[in-house]
């Protein structure tokens, strides 16, 4: 609940702005407009940049994956007497 605050309380204060910088016409009306549109661009592209930095530092985790490959093998013992099509070995 409180992450929703946090983002409403921005949401608020960028429409605050915006509506500033129409009234006071310190920029042209025409680009004060637009601010909206250029927002949710940089936001976009924020969230890119996000997405790239977490896929380029994603951890390997070589136990997890010793983990996992044993919980295969034993769901493959456990399903095979059960008539279970498992694939190959």
């Amino acid at each position: 609940m409180k992450h929703i605050v946090k983002i409403m309380t921005l949401l608020v204060a960028i429409f605050a702005l915006w509506g500033g910088l129409l009234q006071i016409s310190v920029v042209p009306r025409s680009h004060a407009l637009l601010l909206p549109i250029y927002f949710v661009v940089c936001l976009g592209c924020y969230g890119l940049l996000m997405v790239g930095v977490g896929l380029m530092q994603f951890p390997t985790c070589p136990q997890e994956a010793v983990l996992l490959q044993q919980d295969i093998i034993e769901a493959k013992k456990y399903l095979k007497p059960r008539g279970v099509d498992v694939g190959s070995d």
